[in-house]
């Protein structure tokens, strides 16, 4: 087992990974920028680091500032976390040529799966199903077209090395479809640094499903079943549960195959995420990996009872899954709130200082933050400042348990999107299970806020 780990990232994650490594009994080293001096994440490691000013681009971004802090503190491992660097297979392969070991994936799963079109091609080979759409990257409008008249529309245009909803755009018809193709391709490259796009049949009302894997370097891989996460604005998650409530047992069984196969397909090391839409009739499609630890982590380890950050870090080390699929069982229900520092439906973000902070607590309720009273929420970063997780024994109890804990959530100072929440769990839609991925926006839409 390691004798310390950097942590290449700052806030609630951090703070999860120094946890992990204090009950594994390894020291921990976490970086910070000027903005993050006073981050509970730099106060709670054994020995914390300066990378620089608090643009992330000269400090969480900057792989050289990152590598020095290794060397100065004889760190043997870097967590990347989620987010910043943790996809990015550059930073692995520097890691890995450097003599320290990357708690991830293979720089090659990485690579495979962070280019869009590749991870298609191999889906395709490894019979997980896809979207219709172009067979891989498309270059022209003629070509666009092309696509377009086998699958009809609506369509959605996808940067392939894309994410988090960046580089995308759904078209509905042939007189937009030129302008929007040139936009995707002028945002990818903008963002990305790669104009590379491709074309999907846009479903109009699916969910979100995504399935957790495990896997060591010893051929052993199973996956944690999967998760319910289309309760999105703007492509981005607000509220996750698991198991998900809509499947049965049988489609439960065959997208947490098709996930499998997936993983299997690119020899998939570590805690991996394959990502699927599914429509109504309980058909679904691949959309994604995921090639990281997930924020919505915490539901799956509560129906499972597998830590999956201990797991990332064990399997770094050489350790062999202790357990099989057989063993991996659902236990209950779970739901995980992301709380935000913005305006809870204007979504404008909150940046300032947490005047009092109370966490919920009782039974079967987690909260993973690094707020405490006196906290400057820095200006710079993602707006998310905490995850609140109940477990119970259904859905229905984990909802009331929600409520609960939410009521009893205190954030004085900041703005946060604790009231959205609030009338989500309330809400009959989500209550009975009955949405897909634009529930949210629409439900926003009808009440005008």
């Amino acid at each position: 087992m390691f004798h310390k780990i950097l942590i290449a990232n700052r806030g609630e994650i951090a703070v999860r990974i120094i946890r992990a490594c204090k009950e594994l009994g390894i020291l921990s080293v976490a970086v910070y920028s000027e903005a993050d001096r006073d981050s509970m994440h730099a106060r709670l490691a054994d020995e914390s680091v300066c990378i620089g000013p608090a643009a992330s681009a000269k400090s969480y971004l900057n792989i050289a500032a990152l590598m020095a802090a290794a060397e100065l503190t004889d760190a043997e491992a870097i967590h990347p976390g989620f987010g910043f660097l943790a996809e990015n297979a550059e930073f692995a392969d520097i890691v890995i040529e450097s003599g320290l070991v990357w708690i991830g994936p293979t720089p090659e799963s990485m690579r495979i799966m962070g280019d869009k079109v590749t991870a298609k091609k191999k889906m395709e080979i490894a019979g997980v199903p896809l979207v219709p759409g172009s067979d891989g990257a498309v270059e022209t409008i003629e070509e666009a077209k092309a696509v377009v008249k086998k699958s009809g529309f609506p369509i959605i245009i996808k940067a392939s090395a894309g994410g988090g909803g960046r580089g995308m755009k759904i078209v509905h018809s042939e007189a937009s479809l030129a302008n929007a193709f040139s936009m995707c391709k002028t945002e990818a490259g903008a963002a990305f640094g790669d104009e590379t796009v491709f074309i999907e049949k846009f479903l109009e009302e699916p969910r979100h499903i995504e399935v957790q894997v495990l896997g060591d370097t010893h051929g052993n891989l199973i996956h944690l079943f999967e998760r319910e996460c289309s309760m999105q604005r703007n492509n981005q998650k607000v509220l996750e549960e698991a198991p998900s409530p809509y499947l049965d047992s049988e489609t439960r069984e065959k997208i947490c195959a098709a996930g499998l196969a997936a993983a299997r397909a690119v020899n998939y090391v570590g805690a991996g995420t394959i990502e699927f839409l599914m429509n109504s009739d309980k058909s679904f499609y691949f959309m994604e990996m995921n090639t990281r630890i997930q924020v919505e982590h915490p539901v799956t380890e509560w129906i499972t009872g597998v830590d999956l950050i201990e797991w990332q870090i064990r399997v770094a080390a050489g350790d062999k899954l202790d357990f099989t699929q057989d063993n991996i069982k659902i236990k209950g229900h779970a739901i995980e709130c992301r709380i935000n520092a913005e305006h809870p439906f204007k979504f404008t973000p909150s940046p300032g200082t947490v005047e009092l902070y109370h966490a919920p607590g009782g039974r079967s309720v987690r909260v993973d933050s690094h707020l405490y009273t006196g906290y400057k929420i820095p200006p710079h970063y993602d707006s998310m400042i905490g995850k609140i997780i109940t477990h119970a024994r259904d859905r229905k109890k984990c909802i009331r348990r929600m409520q609960r804990a939410m009521d009893e959530l205190v954030i004085l100072g900041v703005t946060t999107n604790q009231e959205l929440h609030q009338r989500l769990l309330a809400n009959p839609g989500f209550q009975k299970a009955d949405f897909n991925i634009h529930f949210l926006e629409k439900w926003l839409r009808q009440m005008r806020l």
